[in-house]
């Protein structure tokens, strides 16, 4: 070290370095203090917009009472955000007497929608200012405005209720992003598949002049359907318009995405599933929404996609339980999709390999035209139907002993020489529910009624209590001996493997859904509609435990039963390849009838006349109204219900047992509900949700939500 450095010039220089140091962090902290401080969100002392400074605002609040639009006051700094469409946030609960310098205060942020900007405000007294904008992405148009209006008094909703289904969460980061541009428009798709029904061909031709064909659409069996709703798509697109088509599951969503895919290549569509995760769905919608994307697919959610001049909507099984939404107000996507139809004027496809009643009743009101194939083309791709009866099962000593009928053994040996065979459970799961061997009485137990099963160590036991049971005897006829109500899909694989112990035995149910097998000889048992697609068609299949499917107390047991038939047996060869399927159900029976005959129009139809001699819906309209025996009467009071409603019930709802999960509409688990049935004939539809809506405004502006009635329209069970 030099004398130059040494020690004591080094601490010098370190004490003006610190003071130096000391200084500037001092003026700092001055001008920190000095600094002015951001507005609060009351925006107090600020300037209002010169130009429209109302805003109209729709508060996320999903209450019946608050289903209106409040006025804001609009900032000057917020002018040029603050525009229709975008996503707000705003003091609400604010008292009167809260006003300083012009402004309300008060209240707690929430979010919500900037509608409309005006002039002037119908509410007299000052106005809370917006606190912030959230995004200046315009997000609600006046299209998907009206439609989810539309939808809420249809369905004795909210609007804040039906806006939260139908705009995903705001992703930030993809909000940044900048859309694709726009693909200028297809040309038209040849007619391909279509040309095996009777007015395809005219089908595809008008959707791609620019028309709206309305039509009920019963596809014929196979995996064409996918490639088939890609056509249409196509079609619309070559017509420079939209097109949205919204299917049951992701599974369904993945195959017309593929045809899509094939037909017109990328980035000409967009999938809207809630697999994709929130990020990536709502860059999606968000491409949608800014017209880079004119065809969307996607399940019940992407039913308010909003598709820039919607030229198409189509829905493929509007049969399947998907369909209809489990958040308040539970609209279903077929009538969405109607309602889109009516306000868009655009074509409208309703299609399934089955055919339920309100399709029925769309083509019998004339409101649309039936798309079938011909009969000679039905028998060519169809499956050949066989059945066993109970009187079958009776003079089968194989099928007492055992789980299958003699028939249907014979037919899976058959048909695992030449691939895979499908067999079809009504349940998941191992343990079956126990019954009388003797007269089929339900196996309840002793101590709380609850339904005995049988359990995976052998053992007879309580599904609602778990005690076990070591004595039973049928109360109704004295009987020792049990048998199996249905039996679960993973007993039926572990019995089928002991009974082809050389082939490989493949399960698809809830816990593990498969989407394709492998066209290799395999025993794949399935729960209804979670069967998977077998590359070349499957060789035959098994529907077991029929009776089950038709016995349940339902008004639509025989239209759904008949619907997962129709949606196993499609996916087997056709007759002239040795397709066949065995379904476990008594012949005389309509469905199965039905089935036999493949002719579930036909089934439909007469389903459609009977409701209509006994006011069923969908020839009448329903509401139901549930909760406990003192709310639900103490409703029904103060309701105006219109001239010609006519009130059902109240009946008692089934309990929620402890422990399992709660069903939408269902009681909370130790709560006794009853539910009322009200009915109205066709047109009266509307005075109904009306009345019922205001009445249950009306009694939570009272305080009485604490006790809660639900109120559904047209309930998809009614007993």
């Amino acid at each position: 070290m030099s004398s130059e450095n040494g020690p004591g010039d080094g601490g010098v220089e370190g004490a003006a370095a610190a003071e130096q140091l000391a200084l500037i962090r001092e003026g700092v902290r001055q001008g920190k203090a000095k600094a002015p401080r951001a507005k609060p969100r009351t925006w107090r002392g600020a300037a209002l917009a010169e130009r429209l400074p109302v805003a109209r605002v729709l508060v996320d609040k999903g209450v019946l009472h608050l289903d209106r639009y409040f006025d804001y006051a609009v900032p000057e700094e917020l002018d040029e955000q603050a525009q229709p469409g975008v996503r707000v946030r705003v003091r609400f609960g604010a008292g009167r007497g809260r006003v300083r310098e012009g402004r309300r205060e008060g209240g707690g942020l929430i979010d919500g929608f900037l509608v409309e900007r005006r002039a002037e405000s119908d509410y007299a007294g000052p106005l809370a200012a917006l606190a912030q904008v959230v995004s200046p992405e315009p997000v609600l148009s006046e299209e998907l405005l009206g439609l989810a209006r539309a939808v809420a008094d249809r369905y004795a909703g909210s609007l804040a209720d039906v806006l939260q289904l139908a705009v995903p969460p705001r992703s930030a980061r993809a909000e940044q992003r900048p859309s694709p541009e726009p693909l200028p428009p297809p040309t038209a798709p040849g007619t391909g598949s279509w040309s095996r029904y009777e007015h395809g061909a005219a089908f595809l031709e008008s959707l791609a002049s620019g028309g709206s064909p309305r039509a009920v659409w019963n596809a014929l069996p196979g995996p064409g359907w996918s490639e088939e709703l890609a056509r249409a798509v196509a079609a619309t697109l070559a017509s420079g318009r939209g097109a949205l088509v919204v299917v049951p599951d992701g599974r369904a969503a993945s195959r017309v995405d593929a045809a899509l895919t094939a037909l017109l290549g990328e980035g000409r569509h967009a999938v809207l599933t809630a697999d994709a995760g929130p990020e990536k769905r709502y860059a999606q919608w968000l491409a949608v929404r800014r017209g880079s994307v004119r065809a969307v697919v996607g399940t019940r959610a992407a039913m308010f996609a909003p598709v820039r001049d919607l030229g198409l909507v189509a829905v493929w099984d509007d049969g399947d339980d998907s369909h209809s939404e489990q958040h308040a107000p539970q609209p279903h996507a077929r009538d969405v999709l109607l309602l889109r139809a009516a306000l868009d004027k655009c074509g409208f496809l309703l299609g399934s390999w089955s055919s339920t009643v309100e399709a029925a009743q769309l083509v019998e009101s004339g409101w649309a035209r039936p798309l079938v194939a011909g009969r000679e083309a039905v028998r060519r791709t169809a499956p050949l139907v066989r059945t066993v009866g109970d009187g079958d099962l009776a003079r089968d000593e194989a099928a007492r002993a055992a789980r299958l009928p003699t028939l249907a053994w014979q037919v899976a040996r058959e048909g695992l020489r030449h691939g895979p065979v499908l067999v079809q459970v009504p349940r998941r799961g191992y343990v079956p529910r126990m019954a009388c061997a003797q007269c089929r009485a339900p196996a309840r137990c002793r101590h709380c009624s609850g339904p005995l099963q049988a359990q995976q160590s052998g053992a007879l036991g309580c599904d609602w209590c778990g005690r076990e049971e070591g004595a039973w005897h049928c109360p109704e006829c004295g009987g020792f001996r049990l048998r199996a109500q249905v039996v679960g899909a993973r007993r039926t694989a572990e019995e089928l493997g002991r009974a082809f112990p050389a082939v490989p035995v493949r399960t698809s149910g809830r816990e593990h859904v498969l989407d394709t097998v492998p066209d290799a000889p395999a025993l794949v048992v399935s729960t209804p509609g979670a069967e998977p697609v077998a590359e070349g068609g499957y060789a035959a299949a098994l529907l077991l435990d029929g009776w089950t499917m038709l016995g349940r107390p339902d008004l639509r047991a025989g239209e759904d039963a008949l619907r997962r038939w129709i949606g196993a047996a499609a996916l087997v060869r056709p007759q002239g390849d040795g397709g066949t399927v065995v379904v476990v159900a008594e012949p005389t029976l309509r469905p199965v009838q039905a089935l036999v005959r493949w002719d579930p129009i036909g089934h439909a139809v007469r389903e459609l006349a009977e409701r209509a001699e006994l006011g069923f819906p969908p020839v009448s309209r329903m509401a139901a109204v549930s909760g406990t025996a003192q709310a639900v009467a103490e409703f029904l009071g103060t309701v105006e219900l219109p001239p010609d409603a006519e009130v059902l019930g109240p009946v008692p709802v089934p309990a929620t047992p402890a422990g399992r999960p709660r069903r939408p509409g269902a009681p909370p688990p130790g709560e006794h509900w009853e539910r009322a049935l009200v009915r109205v004939p066709p047109g009266s539809g509307a005075a109904l949700a009306s009345a019922l809506k205001a009445a249950q405004a009306a009694r939570m502006a009272r305080g009485n939500g604490q006790t809660p009635v639900r109120v559904r329209i047209d309930p998809p069970d009614i007993g």
